[in-house]
């Protein structure tokens, strides 16, 4: 669920996964694993996903819709 939250909300603000990642502080790569699900995010990139898209880690978590 995370995955597809995270390339709903890049794709919707209209950036790149390399500004996504620069935007907080992770290398351009890994963006790209989290959205295949092959990785999945720390604690840490999640706090910082959810402060960058202004949502909560519910949402992203898929644990709430809004």
């Amino acid at each position: 669920m995370i995955s597809a939250r995270i390339k709903e909300l890049r794709v919707e603000k209209k950036i790149s996964q390399a500004e996504l990642a620069k935007a907080i502080g992770y290398g351009h790569a890994i963006i790209s694993f989290w959205e295949r699900g092959e990785k999945k995010p720390s604690s840490d990139a999640i706090i910082a996903l959810a402060k960058f898209f202004d949502v909560t880690t519910d949402y992203l978590l898929g644990l709430s819709d809004n």
